[in-house]
This record gives structure tokens, sequence and C-alpha cells, in this order.
């Protein structure tokens, strides 16, 4: 039979309910998975990959594994398949019948896996008693480690992470918690989150973040040399949103209602109305390319510096909202809001 069909034999458990408070001890806990968990592509991907992977590794012994979750707990398909992999012959018994002699035979197969690994018990993501109780979670990190270990070109699906939910049974009864379980790792450039530039000067090259500084001093001088204004300090003037906002409108052609900002902000509100203001329009315009909080200490003016587009010569208007764009070769605004007054860049 083909093992894709076989994977097609397994009914992935439905979404549990949440259990009876008297299945817990006080002080127990028990993870499940929520049924868009369990539905995930890439999480199913992954156990149809390494369902793949096992039953065709132990084809020559006749046995086929059609879920993860239910045919793994007892250490039989464990032990056949680390004895295969590792070349090597384990003292345990074939045929484990009561509950206490899986066990034994679990513990037997998993300190032979550790030891392989070269992880200490409290170092695995498994243990005798979740993979025996069927802890799904548990089993897809003993598999992912062993693969990567003996078939490290088996094609993993990468970056897999599902919801789980904890339950936890306490004096005032069922206390449940939501985090995020990680399965596989990043291992491509296009699964690797962006890293932000000036995090990676701040970590790498702390030495240069002055000359990198006064470099953006000059560039931001250079802008705001026709409004006749400068900078001199990028942590104290770019506070309260001023400098920012004028900057976008200089590289960007930016018509700004004077109603929309606080041209001399007197509070902290004021100001953080301003740099709030300043981000949504950096957004809009698709220059800022990691998050950036307005409370934060991250400098804003950085999503600039990545924007090589000349605003010189843009002969366009647009009008989103509050905001009217115009801007010509010689750096006249084109046409202004006619409720009122504004910033002309």
């Amino acid at each position: 039979m083909e093992l894709e069909s076989l994977y097609d034999l397994l009914q992935l458990p439905k979404g549990v309910e949440p259990p009876a408070e008297e299945m817990l001890s006080q002080g127990g806990k028990k993870r499940y998975l929520p049924p868009t968990s369990r539905k995930d592509p890439k999480f199913e991907e992954l156990q149809k990959v390494l369902m793949g992977w096992i039953n065709t590794t132990l084809l020559p012994e006749h046995i086929v594994v059609r879920s993860l979750e239910e045919d793994m707990f007892d250490g039989l398909i464990l032990h056949h398949l680390f004895q295969r992999l590792a070349a090597l012959k384990l003292e345990a018994e074939d045929i484990a019948l009561t509950a206490a002699s899986q066990k034994h035979k679990l513990a037997v197969v998993l300190e032979a896996v550790n030891r392989s690994l070269q992880l200490e018990e409290r170092q695995a993501k498994w243990s005798v008693e979740t993979i025996f109780n069927k802890d799904l979670l548990s089993t897809l990190h003993l598999l992912v480690a062993l693969a990567k270990r003996f078939q490290p070109n088996l094609s993993l699906p990468t970056n897999v992470q599902v919801e789980v939910i904890t339950i936890e049974s306490t004096k005032s009864g069922l206390k449940s918690e939501k985090s995020v379980e990680q399965l596989t790792e990043y291992s491509t450039d296009k699964d690797q989150p962006p890293k932000d530039v000036f995090d990676e000067l701040f970590k790498l090259a702390p030495e240069k973040v002055n000359a990198v500084k006064e470099a953006i001093v000059n560039f931001v001088n250079q802008k705001l040399d026709r409004l006749g204004l400068s900078v001199q300090n990028l942590d104290t003037q770019f506070a309260d949103g001023v400098i920012l906002l004028l900057l976008i409108g200089q590289l960007e052609g930016f018509f700004l209602h004077l109603k929309e900002f606080y041209l001399t902000p007197n509070s902290p509100a004021e100001m953080l109305h301003n740099v709030t203001l300043a981000l949504e329009l950096l957004k809009d315009e698709g220059l800022l390319s990691c998050p950036v909080s307005p409370e934060g200490q991250k400098a804003p003016c950085s999503g600039l510096l990545r924007s090589n587009r000349p605003t010189d010569h843009l002969q366009h208007t647009h009008v989103s909202g509050r905001i009217s764009l115009g801007a010509a070769a010689d750096n006249r605004v084109l046409w202004c809001c006619d409720s009122g007054p504004g910033v002309m860049w």
C-alpha cells in the first residue's frame, strides 16, 4: 500500500473537551491541542512526513504506523525504529503486554535515545510519562530530534508552531493557559523574520553607533535645510514628533493640515500624538519595515533611511483622509487643503 494512502487512513483526533476536574490531581497539568492547531496545514504536513519516514525505515520489518498519537506510546515502534537508525541492539523485551512492562521498555528506549542525542533527561522535551500518556507534542519533538540526528536530509516543514492549551488543577478549580509550541526551526532566509539593521548595529558594532548617528544627522539636515531648520541631537529633537513630521514631508511631499498635529507641543500627550501620526504616515507609505512603538526607544527615523524614492521631481497628488499630497520640481506645493492653513513643504 502506498504511503500516501496509509496517511489518508489516519484520522487526527478531534478537538478534545477540557478534562473533568477529578481527572487531574491537585497541581496536575495536561496539555491539549485545540482543533485549529490540529488542522494547521504545516502541523499536518509535519506528521505526514514523519510517518512516511518511519514507515519507509521500518518497511523491512513490515511495521506500519497509522497514528503518531496512538502507535508510539508503548515503546514498541520506537524500539524498532531506534535500533534500525542507530544500528544497535537494545536490551529490552520485544513484546510488553502490561502497562508496567511497557513503561519499562519505553524508559530503556528513551534512555538510549537521550544518550545518542547527548541530552540529559531534564533537557529533553519528552519523558516516559508524556510519551506513554500519548502527548502528541512530546512525540513530535522526539521524532524531529531523531530525524535531525539520523537523517538530516529529511525535508521537514520549517517553522512549525502551534497554539497549545495547558490545563492545571488548582485549589480554586481548573486553570487554563495558552502558549505557542515551536516544533521545527527556521531554516531558510525566507522563513526568518527580517532583522532590523539598527538592532544589529547596536548588538554587533556598538562602537560605530556614533558614526552612524552623525551620518543620520547630516542626512536629516540636508533635507531640512530648505526649511531653515537643523538637528544636532537625535535623541532629544525627535522626541516631540515635529522634526520627524517635517522630515517625512520633505521626503514624501506631504501637505499636512495644522489641525492634525501640534507644531509647538506643550505636553507629553501632544508629543505622543505627533509621533503616533508620524508612524502612521510611515506605515501608509510602506517605509516602516519593523514595528515601532510611539513610546519606545527605537529611533523612529530609521525607516526613512531605507527609502531612496526621490521627491524633488514628483508630479502627483494623493488624497488619503486627512493628508493631501503634492509636489513639484521646484518644491512648491501644487495645492493646499481648502479647509484651512497647513504646513507646506
